[in-house]
Parts: structure tokens; C-alpha cells; sequence
């Protein structure tokens, strides 16, 4: 029979469904809350000591030497030398005796704010409130109704192609996933829906490319009629079905993937 999985107790905390039950769960929980200690991370090497840090001390950063143990009595069983370390960063600190700073985790996350694991989907992660956030974007660009009336058009073809491809909204733009990966970015004009989406570096009728030298995987198109929507949707149906051809082979999908970063253009087109 084959091994089963043995897994911590539920947490739900930061992206980590269980608590850790070993070192490596130690050091992925605590890069979730190096921020929330006021530090930042120069190096995780191998060796003694597994990390070096800095920690804001009010004049300027303090450079931290920081071992990681599940429980901080492996400290000591490792036989490690604390004049070395300044900071065991452990799940569950159970050596009294130790004479150097600890920071147990299995406390720490009991007074953090938690981002619990949800559907994405929207700013805060929750489907339901996509419409209201595209509602703000829109009414940030001043955008005319028919502007909505088209993105709702054109994703409601595209589900007919595959109902698990979904949107998540940001700031600015709204992305749309394949599911596995964003094939198309979506921002509003006044009168206009502007559509960056994968291309595989092959022409799409209809579209241009985005970039020639920053973007040369993605293409380009807008929509400014009624007229325009069927043929987004034929446009979106062939990104759709060159992106899941890419990730099917390992090739690269994004949009700076070959070249140089560009700063966006934030225009009505």
C-alpha cells in the first residue's frame, strides 16, 4: 500500500493549509510573515546558519544570523553553536534554557492578519464581488455602459469555449486565466475595451502584435462596437487554444518573456 500523507494540524494561514511538521515547513511559513517581524531576507544558504536577515532597530537595519529548527531544542541536538546564531525561527519552542532570541511561529501567526485560502478571482479573493470591482474600474475611466455591456459579451463567449477559464480584477486591468495561466489582459477606455492576449508568437487575424521587442509572444486588439465583439471572442478562442498548446510543450507565456520590461501605456487608444 502506498504511504499515506501525514500532514500538521489545520492553520489555513497565508496560502498554508496545515502547521508544519518539519524544517522546510518552518522556512516556507516564515518568508509568509518577514515582513510582519520588520525584516527582509539577504541569504538562505546551506550550512550554519541557515539564514541571514536584517531587522529594522529604529536607527537602521540590524544584520540577523537565523537558524531554522522545527522545534528549537534541535538547536541544541545539532549541536550548533550559539555564539554563532543570534535568532532560532522554529514552529514550537520547547527549550526553556535556550540562551539566544527565538521566535516561535506556532504564536507569532496568532496575532497576524490572515489571508485565508479562498477562491481568486477579485482584489480580496472573493468571485462574488468581481462585477463590483470591474464597476470601480469602469467608473474610474469614466467608461460608457456599452464599454460593460461588451467585457460581459465577450467572457460570456468565451465560457461557452471552456466555463473553467476565469477573470481576476485588478487595480487597473482585469486578467483572464485559461485557468492554468493568464492568455489575456483586459483595460477600459472611455468608449473602448483595449485586449492584450497570447499570441505564441504567430499572427491573429484581427490582431497587431503589442510590443515588437518587449512583447513579442502577445498581440494586441480593441473592441469599440457592437460589431467588434464577435470577432473578440474568435480572437480570445485562439489565444485560448495557442496558450494551452504552450504550457502543454513548457514554453514561456509571459508577456515580458523575451524581452525587456516596458512601462504600460495608459491611453484611450
Amino acid at each position: 500500500m502506498a504511504d499515506k500523507s501525514l500532514v500538521g494540524d489545520l492553520i489555513n494561514f497565508r496560502g498554508l493549509v496545515y502547521a508544519p511538521l518539519n524544517e522546510n515547513g518552518v522556512i516556507f511559513l516564515f518568508g509568509k510573515i518577514v515582513d510582519d517581524l520588520n525584516m527582509y531576507i539577504e541569504e538562505i544558504k546551506p550550512g550554519f546558519p541557515d539564514c541571514i536577515a536584517r531587522r529594522f532597530v529604529g536607527k537602521g537595519w540590524e544584520s540577523i544570523a537565523i537558524e531554522f529548527e522545527y522545534k528549537s531544542s534541535n538547536f541544541k541536538q545539532h549541536s550548533h553553536d550559539p555564539k554563532k546564531c543570534d535568532v532560532i525561527v522554529c514552529w514550537e519552542h520547547d527549550w526553556p534554557e535556550c540562551t539566544i532570541e527565538v521566535i516561535e511561529l506556532k504564536s507569532e501567526i496568532q496575532n497576524l492578519k490572515n489571508y485565508p485560502i479562498a477562491r481568486p478571482g477579485s482584489s480580496d479573493n472573493k468571485a462574488k464581488d468581481i462585477e463590483k470591482d470591474i464597476d470601480k474600474i469602469l467608473s474610474r475611466k469614466g467608461a460608457a455602459p456599452d464599454v460593460k455591456r461588451w467585457y460581459k459579451a465577450i467572457f460570456d463567449g468565451l465560457s461557452k469555449v471552456d466555463d473553467s477559464i476565469w477573470a481576476k480584477v485588478g487595480t487597473k486591468y482585469v486578467g483572464w486565466y485559461s485557468p492554468e495561466k493568464s492568455f489575456a489582459s483586459i483595460t477600459f477606455g472611455k468608449h473602448s475595451i483595449g485586449v492584450d492576449c497570447f499570441s505564441r508568437g504567430e499572427p491573429i487575424k484581427g490582431t497587431r502584435v503589442s510590443n515588437q521587442r518587449f512583447a513579442p509572444r502577445w498581440c494586441w486588439f480593441a473592441v469599440k462596437s457592437d460589431d467588434a465583439v464577435k470577432q473578440a471572442v474568435q480572437i480570445l478562442t485562439e489565444s485560448y487554444k495557442r496558450i494551452k498548446e504552450a504550457i502543454h510543450v513548457g514554453e514561456p507565456t509571459g508577456y515580458f518573456s523575451g524581452g525587456e520590461p516596458v512601462a504600460p501605456v495608459d491611453s484611450e487608444w
